[in-house]
């Protein structure tokens, strides 16, 4: 059993969404070669392959959602109000996050767009458990 499931899956999440810059960045050395990549601090070269363009725009909707995501998770865990319903958003978090990265990279529209709302339905229920409890 894992004590605190929440900060658990938290760090998960973290880190998976570190890890999804790494399709792109290596598409980039690829395709520029890894000097030309490496000189590129501002990131001005665009990638050419359409899936290395869909799994940098993944990322980066990943980290804006991480960013709404981990403020009501460490609150929900500062409060005490851990419970079933918290711990399965967190859970369903994480996997609607990595689906939604694997569909966005393969083009995938209308599911990509169903775990997305799944996704925020999570980051919402764990407000309206923070809203509850004050």
């Amino acid at each position: 059993m894992i004590n605190y499931p929440e900060i658990y899956w938290l760090t998960l999440t973290a880190l998976m969404t570190s890890m999804f810059y790494m399709p792109y960045i290596t598409r980039l050395i690829v395709q520029l070669g890894p000097r030309n990549a490496a000189l590129d601090p501002d990131g001005n070269h665009q990638l050419e392959a359409k899936w290395a363009q869909r799994a940098k725009r993944a990322h980066y909707n990943a980290v804006e959602n991480l960013v709404v995501f981990a403020p009501l998770v460490i609150v929900v865990h500062l409060l005490g109000l851990h419970n079933e319903t918290t711990e399965l958003a967190v859970k369903t978090y994480f996997f609607a996050r990595l689906g939604h990265y694997v569909v966005y990279l393969f083009g995938v529209p209308f599911i990509r767009t169903l775990l997305f709302l799944v996704s925020w339905v999570c980051q919402v229920t764990l407000a309206l458990t923070v809203l509850g409890a004050i």
